[in-house]
């Protein structure tokens, strides 16, 4: 028997009525948690015939810990699958991993489910995979992919043994006395979460708490609730949680705005990234003890850490105990590490992992991370550069939230800015970057950059542990970046000036009373659904438009056509999905199918048609911006203050809540398509067309009948 399972049994004969897990509905003790993994282990043996992994793809749940567990029990390898992947990449998996099965608790549409599992009241379902067998390393009890974000994930394989050794590790570094309740924030698919964060809270006898991502605020990854998150960490009274640097970061933010504390907290681990000293500090001022470690998937999630006591600031800690840790000549750090078996597909592991990582020991053994090996950049000059280094001094200062350093071979370096917030302007960029360089030799001085929008798991830029993806960063904002050493200081692209040149018109459409009542939840229904039926009127033209831009390009616009053919593919059914939320919220979905607009939109709508064609076609990209980000603010703030204050659920919001995320993806997508329009009569009609169709879409919404009084009055 495994040794974690053992310490479950013998919770289960000493303390029995001690609560094991919970979630928000339910709470199981070590004595329910063991017959329920008797129960499901013999059900589960019943039920897989097939020899080979069984992979899973679940939501954070009871039954995931659960299945988790039974798997260890049927010593059965476990490929858990993270919900970040894209279908795609999981069908990669399933192939690469010669999974026997998959276990999912949503139906999949192309597949037909041979089986149903109930645990714990939650409904799963199991799908033979029929994959062909795949020769893994001995011992492989779990196989966890890394990345996931971009290109193909690579699986590592871990023993049992090793996991359960870290995590044993863990438990005796920080001590047994600090297991309380333990709320999971990452997907428990993350092995950061699942072997440092589960396994020692069952260890040391503590309470797993576990709810759905999207009841703690991440429904949406690419604008996540933590105002929510913070509620749900005080009402549970947790009293440790593993984060991610931007986790971090929003829950900061958010206890600040709401005046929410967290007594009960006692440690808060964080990893994944460098975290920035402002952080750290702004942290330390809301009483949260957070700890910074170090790790990766090869070493079982966790390979240093500080500790309640022993805690030093900058560093990632000492090494746990157990562990073997060496530098190379040029500073890698080397581990070797029991769990770690080798690659899927890939020879077994070498004696000592080079984990690409440099790093340095001071003299009392704290270890200090660098940067990337793989990362490092060579000045024209010749000076070796960790873009790490930089980018931490810049996240030093409040005003930069992100940023992505570079510069290889070239005779100075560059950065890509987010800024921290709107209200960031672009002096108080210079001034934080200015007083980042007063820190760092002047061969590493910041002498040009950009701001871009931000790095998301959503736009590929992040991974799911809040790593940037440095190559699909790279890659995305090719042109920004060769465009930025052609200016000193700031470079401001053609996004940029769309921006700057746009606000007066921007501003007019944002004092629109209708749209500045229902982004506070202030319009009737009858407002919402006089909005829902314009937008159809205007959405159905969406793909015409398109394909009549496509037609009508000029030969110096070819470009664009690959751009268009996607957009007019994503495009597809958006109308009808208006359609439905009008239906789901008690209108008249026919009415307004075959009704007609207000003026105001077929003003717009044939304002468009007129420019594409007597014009300049690029112009429409003009009016993509427009409505792309005016919908991207209705659906992240709009969606759910209406939902609120009209007391409709969810499924009246299909469009705007869609489109958000939709939207934030076509906004990058415009950010590095523009760049690649530098014709300036091409530039002036995308502009033109953006500030009349902000004034022409405004009036849409000023054309809608909303009486705020009378709401009031309601």
């Amino acid at each position: 028997m495994s040794r974690i399972l053992e310490v479950i049994a013998g919770h289960a004969r000493h303390r029995p009525s001690d609560i094991a897990l919970a979630d928000q509905c339910k709470a199981l003790s070590y004595e329910g948690l063991w017959h329920e993994l008797d129960d499901l282990g013999g059900h589960l043996a019943d039920l897989f015939k097939l020899p080979g992994p069984v992979a899973f793809a679940l939501d954070n749940s009871l039954a995931w810990v659960l299945l988790d567990l039974s798997l260890i029990a049927l010593g059965r390898t476990s490929v858990p699958l993270p919900p970040f992947f894209t279908p795609p990449q999981q069908c990669h998996v399933l192939a690469q991993t010669g999974a026997a099965y998959l276990i999912t608790d949503q139906p999949l549409a192309e597949q037909e489910h041979i089986e149903t599992i109930l645990i714990i009241g939650r409904v799963l379902y199991l799908y033979e995979q029929h994959e062909t067998t795949v020769e893994l390393p001995a011992s492989t009890a779990k196989i966890t992919f890394t990345s996931g974000s971009t290109g193909q994930p690579k699986g590592v394989c871990l023993s049992q043994p090793g996991m359960e050794k870290l995590a044993q590790s863990l438990v005796d570094f920080i001590g047994a006395d600090y297991a309380g309740i333990h709320c999971a924030i990452l997907p428990l698919a993350v092995l950061l979460e699942n072997v440092a964060g589960l396994y020692p809270t069952l260890l040391s006898g503590g309470c797993y708490y576990v709810k759905p991502l999207a009841s703690i605020g991440f429904k949406r990854n690419f604008m996540p609730d933590f105002d929510k998150l913070a509620c749900v960490l005080e009402d549970c009274s947790a009293t440790s949680i593993i984060v991610v640097p931007e986790i971090l970061r929003g829950l900061t933010a958010a206890l600040e705005s709401t005046g929410i504390a967290l007594p009960a907290m006692k440690l808060l681990a964080v990893g994944g990234a460098k975290v920035s000293a402002e952080l750290l500090q702004k942290a330390e001022t809301l009483g949260l003890p957070v700890f910074q470690g170090y790790g990766l998937s090869e070493a079982a999630s966790v390979v240093a850490f500080n500790r309640p006591g022993d805690n030093r600031a900058g560093c990632v800690g000492k090494i746990l105990p157990g562990l073997d840790v060496q530098l190379s000549d040029d500073g890698e750090i080397l581990v070797n590490h029991p769990a770690f078996l080798g690659y899927v597909g890939d020879v077994p592991a070498p004696e000592r992992f080079a984990t690409g990582d440099i790093g340095r020991f001071d003299h009392d053994g704290y270890l200090y991370i660098d940067g990337r090996k793989s990362n490092l950049l060579v000045t024209a000059f010749g000076r070796n550069v960790s873009p790490e280094w930089v980018e931490s001094e810049l996240l030093a200062h409040s005003s930069i939230g992100q940023a992505f350093v570079f510069g290889d071979a070239a005779p100075s370096l560059a950065a890509l800015i987010v800024p921290s917030s709107t209200a960031v302007s672009d002096a108080d960029i210079v001034m934080a970057i200015d007083r980042a360089n007063r820190n760092l030799p002047e061969y590493a001085h910041i002498r040009h950059w950009s701001k871009v929008m931000p790095f998301t798991i959503a736009n590929q830029q992040l991974t799911g542990n809040g790593r940037m993806q440095r190559s699909n960063i790279a890659k995305d904002h090719k042109n920004t970046m060769e465009k930025c050493f052609a200016q000193t200081s700031q470079y401001a692209g053609f996004f940029e000036r769309l921006i700057a040149e746009t606000e007066s018109e921007r501003t007019y459409l944002q004092q629109t009373p209708q749209i500045r009542d229902g982004l506070e939840g202030k319009i009737s229904r009858e407002t919402y659904l006089s909005y829902l039926a314009e937008a159809y009127h205007h959405v159905k033209h969406t793909i015409p438009l398109l394909k009549l831009t496509r037609e009508k390009l000029l030969p110096r616009q070819a470009g664009l056509q690959a751009a268009l053919d996607e957009y007019i593919a994503e495009e597809a059914g958006h109308d009808e999905w208006i359609l439905g939320d009008i239906a789901q919220a008690g209108g008249d979905c026919e009415k307004v199918r075959n009704g007609e607009p207000r003026f105001s939109t077929e003003l717009m709508v044939s304002y468009a048609y007129d420019f594409i064609t007597r014009i300049n076609p690029a112009g429409f990209f003009g009016m993509v911006f427009v409505l792309e980000s005016t919908s991207t603010q209705l659906a992240i703030l709009g969606a759910g203050a209406l939902m609120k204050s009209l007391q409709l659920p969810e499924n009246c919001f299909h469009y705007l809540l869609s489109h958000g995320a939709l939207d934030v993806d076509h906004m990058k997508f415009l950010q590095s398509l523009l760049p690649q329009i530098d014709h300036p009569d091409d530039q002036d009609a995308i502009i033109h067309m953006a500030k009349a169709i902000f004034i022409l879409y405004s009036d849409i919404f000023r054309s809608i009948p909303h009486q705020r009084e009378m709401f009031h009055a309601a």
